[in-house]
């Protein structure tokens, strides 16, 4: 009997939009694949602060997704699995999870910073995670980026309201930002002549 595949994604950087609808479609759609599928928490926080040692705390950084869970999701913008800046090739010091941390070491130094990927990589191999689909910008997917360097294969969606990602079209985001832009800029042109005033 063959293993059931699995899938795990996360969201990373700013919110937009896009994102829940994202999830939900790479959701249902592995699901049609008999795949399962896991989210990781607040992006790189979530396997970065994945305890293996402690089953029962773990609940705040990964969550089993299926089609019941994300059913409503894309009724609302930003992202249901959170987001943070982390990036665990970069920790500084005082944001070293605590049962990460050496005795002899000392992490109150805040320009002191450490490379927790090893950390990640256990993580993921200990939740027998076959494919990761990191949906963020820049910083989320350049550390995607470097996991799949580790040898983990790697699905990139980009996200950011920037459109900045190499070698994309659009990036889920963009579209929304330029909608409200032009919204924005042609609601305070009424104002600005009612005052007679110049809106900069």
């Amino acid at each position: 009997m063959t293993r059931t595949k699995t899938l795990a994604v996360l969201t990373g950087g700013g919110d937009v939009p896009g994102l829940n609808p994202c999830i939900k479609q790479v959701v249902n759609r592995a699901h049609e694949h008999g795949w399962r599928v896991i989210g990781f928490r607040r992006g790189w926080a979530g396997p970065l602060n994945f305890n293996v040692d402690d089953p029962d705390g773990n609940d705040k950084w990964v969550v089993d997704l299926d089609d019941q869970v994300v059913r409503t999701i894309d009724r609302t913008g930003g992202t249901f699995l959170h987001t943070s800046r982390t990036q665990p090739s970069n920790m500084r010091g005082p944001n070293v999870p605590a049962f990460l941390r050496s005795e002899d070491e000392d992490y109150g130094d805040p320009g002191q910073s450490y490379d927790l990927t090893a950390h990640v990589m256990q993580t993921l191999d200990h939740l027998g995670v076959d494919v990761l689909i990191p949906i963020g910008g820049d910083d989320t997917l350049g550390y995607g980026a470097r996991i799949h360097k580790e040898g983990y294969p790697v699905v990139s969606i980009p996200k950011t309201m920037d459109n900045d990602v190499f070698g994309t079209d659009f990036c889920i985001g963009f579209s929304t930002a330029i909608t409200r832009s032009v919204d924005l800029i042609s609601a305070l042109r009424t104002p600005a002549g009612s005052h007679e005033r110049i809106a900069v």
